[in-house]
C-alpha cells in the first residue's frame, strides 16, 4: 500500500514543502529510507520504531520503502519524524482513510518512548505551509504557540504518537483536536538591567550613539581604556524604537532556526544585542556549516552587533563585513544552492588607540610607534567607510565620576529617537527598500540633503581639508540628515555639518604617518 505526507525542509529563512512517500510491499522485510537525506533522517526510522513498541504499535513483518521528495534537496534534522512515522502508519494500514490529511503539513522529532519533541524553525515552516494554501500544520506541542504565530493556519499540537493515532482514527477525533487554539501573544516586558543614567560624563559619545541610532547609522567608539565605550555600547539597546510587527517576526524565524528562541514566548520581545568573543571564526559570524545555519550577523539583524576591542578581531572576519554593510543580507553559496539570512544590523564597536590602551598618554603608554600603527591599521579604511559615525572619548574627570547630577536616562534620548524616526517614516514611505537616513542612495541624497550655498561652501571646505573619499562625503551629508531631524530641522545647517564632520576624524588619526 502506498501512502503520502506533507512535511517541509529550511533553505535559508525559507520553509521549502517536501512530502513524505512509503510503500509496503513483497521483499526482503525491512525499511529501505532513499531521497538526499542527512545521517539525522537515516537514524529516523530507528527511533520511529521504537516509539512504535513502546507506544503499543506492532508493525507487521514486510519490506517498506520510504522516499522523501524532492530527491534534488538535501534535507537534515530530526523534524521528519512525525510524517515519517505517519507514512508508515498509512502505508500498513493502521491509520485508514476516516480522515483526510492532504491538506496538513506534518513536522516533529519523536522520543523512543514516543513523545513528541519540539524542533526549530516552525514559524519558517508554518509561514511556507501558509503560504501554499495548506489547510493546517500538525506538530509537538512544544511548537504550537510559536506556530499560532502565523495566522490564516490549523494548528494542532500533540504530545505523543498514541495521539497522532487517535487524532487520525476518526473525523470525530479529529475535529475535537481542531479546537480554536490562539497563540500567547503576551511579549515579556521589555526591561533593562542598564541606562544611559549609569553612564558619567563623556557627553560626546552619547551624543553621537544617540545620533547613530536616530539614523540606524553605524558606529565605532575609539579612546583609552576605561573611559566608558563598551558601557555606552551595552546600553544602546535601550534607546532604540520597539521592534515592528514585521521586524519581530523576522528575527524571530533567525532565532527559531539557531534554537535561541524562548519556549515560554512565540516572539522576540526586544531587538537583540550581540557581542560575540574577537576569536570568532568566519563561519560563526556569517552563519554556515554543512547544513547552513545563520551566523551572529544575522541573529543581530534588526538590533546591535557588538564587536569590542575591533583590531583583535581576525582581518579576514572584519573584512568580511563589508557586503552585509551594504547589502543588509548574507548570502551563503553552497554545491546545494544558495542560502539568504538578514543581516540588517546596526554595527558597534570599540577600540584602543594601542595594544596597551593608554595612548597618547606617553607616562602610561610604553607601545612603539610599529606596535601602534600595526594595532590601528586592523582596520582598514574600506572598513571605515562603511562606518558612518567615528567617536572619541576622553578621560573622564573625577568631578563626573563623583557628581551628584545624573545622566539623562534612557527613556528621554528614546522619545527622541522614535520622533526622529517618525520623520524619516514618512520621508521614505514611498520607498521600497529605504526606511532610515543610513540606507539612502545617491539619487535619495540629491533629494533630502539639500544645501544652501553657505552649506554647500562649507562642506566643500571640509571635503578639501579633511581628504574625503566619496563615500565619506555621502556618510557625512547622511549623519547630517539625521541630526537636523533630531533638532526637527526641515534643512541642514552649517552647524548639522560641522557636527557630522566632526564624526570623521579618527580616520585622520588612524591613518596618518606620525606616532609620537
Amino acid at each position: 500500500m502506498y501512502s503520502k505526507v506533507n512535511s517541509c525542509s529550511i533553505v535559508g529563512m525559507n520553509g521549502v514543502p517536501t512530502y513524505v512517500e512509503a510503500d509496503c510491499g513483497a521483499g526482503i522485510p525491512g525499511f529501505v529510507m532513499v531521497g538526499n537525506l542527512s545521517s539525522s533522517i537515516k537514524e529516523s526510522i530507528n527511533r520511529v520504531k521504537s516509539a512504535f513498541k513502546n507506544s503499543g504499535i506492532e508493525l507487521p513483518f514486510t519490506r517498506v520503502t520510504i522516499n522523501i521528495f524532492p530527491a534534488d534537496l538535501k534535507k537534515d534534522g530530526a523534524g521528519y519524524d512525525l510524517p515519517i512515522a505517519l507514512s508508515v502508519l498509512k502505508a500498513l494500514d493502521i491509520v485508514g482513510d476516516e480522515v483526510d490529511f492532504s491538506e496538513y503539513g506534518f513536522v516533529g522529532e519523536i522520543g523512543l518512548n514516543g513523545e513528541l519533541v519540539g524542533i526549530n524553525g516552525v514559524l519558517s515552516i508554518a509561514s511556507a505551509f501558509r503560504d501554499k494554501k495548506f489547510k493546517g500544520i500538525i506538530l509537538p506541542k512544544d511548537n504550537e504557540q510559536e506556530a499560532l504565530v502565523i495566522e490564516g493556519l490549523d494548528v494542532i499540537g500533540l504530545s505523543n504518537v498514541q495521539e497522532l493515532v487517535d487524532l487520525l482514527s476518526s473525523k470525530e477525533n479529529f475535529d475535537n483536536f481542531r479546537r480554536p487554539v490562539r497563540a500567547n501573544m503576551k511579549l515579556e516586558e521589555e526591561k533593562y538591567d542598564v541606562d544611559f543614567s549609569d553612564v558619567a560624563g563623556q557627553a560626546f559619545l552619547k551624543r553621537a550613539a544617540e545620533v547613530a541610532v536616530a539614523g540606524n547609522h553605524n558606529i565605532i567608539f575609539s579612546g583609552p581604556a576605561g573611559t566608558g565605550k563598551t558601557m555606552i555600547a551595552r546600553r544602546i539597546p535601550t534607546i532604540m524604537p520597539p521592534l515592528t510587527r514585521d521586524e519581530n517576526i523576522e528575527i524571530s524565524k533567525v532565532y527559531s532556526i539557531a534554537g535561541l528562541l524562548n519556549k515560554k514566548s512565540p516572539l522576540m520581545s526586544r531587538r537583540p544585542f550581540r557581542a560575540p568573543h574577537h576569536s570568532i571564526t568566519i563561519q560563526s559570524l556569517l552563519g554556515g556549516g554543512i547544513y547552513p545555519r545563520p551566523g551572529e550577523i544575522s541573529l543581530a539583524s534588526s538590533g546591535v552587533l557588538f564587536l569590542d576591542e575591533l583590531p583583535l578581531f581576525s582581518k579576514a572576519a572584519i573584512e568580511t563585513l563589508r557586503e552585509p554593510l551594504e547589502d543588509k543580507s548574507i548570502t551563503l553559496t553552497r554545491l546545494k544552492g544558495l542560502y539568504e539570512y538578514p543581516a540588517n544590523f546596526m554595527l558597534v564597536s570599540a577600540m584602543n588607540p594601542c595594544p596597551c590602551g593608554f595612548y597618547p598618554d606617553r607616562n602610561k603608554c610604553k607601545c612603539s610607534p610599529s606596535q601602534i600603527r600595526l594595532y590601528q591599521r586592523g582596520v582598514s579604511k574600506p572598513i571605515l567607510d562603511r562606518i558612518d559615525i567615528c567617536a572619541e572619548s576622553s578621560p573622564v574627570k573625577f568631578e563626573e565620576i563623583t557628581g551628584k547630577n545624573i545622566g539623562e536616562p534612557s527613556s528621554e534620548i528614546r522619545k527622541r529617537i522614535i520622533a526622529a524616526r517618525k520623520i524619516q517614516q514618512e520621508r521614505f514611505k514611498n520607498c521600497k527598500k529605504t526606511k532610515y537616513n543610513s540606507a539612502m542612495n545617491t539619487s535619495d541624497i540629491k533629494k533630502y540633503c539639500e544645501l544652501g550655498p553657505d552649506e554647500e561652501d562649507f562642506l566643500k571646505q571640509v571635503f578639501n581639508v579633511k581628504k574625503l573619499s566619496a563615500r565619506t562625503y555621502h556618510k557625512v551629508l547622511k549623519v547630517a540628515r539625521t541630526i537636523a531631524d533630531l533638532a526637527g530641522s526641515k534643512n541642514i545647517t552649517i552647524e548639522h555639518l560641522s557636527e557630522a564632520a566632526n564624526y570623521r576624524g579618527l580616520e585622520e588619526k588612524l591613518f596618518s604617518e606620525s606616532i609620537v
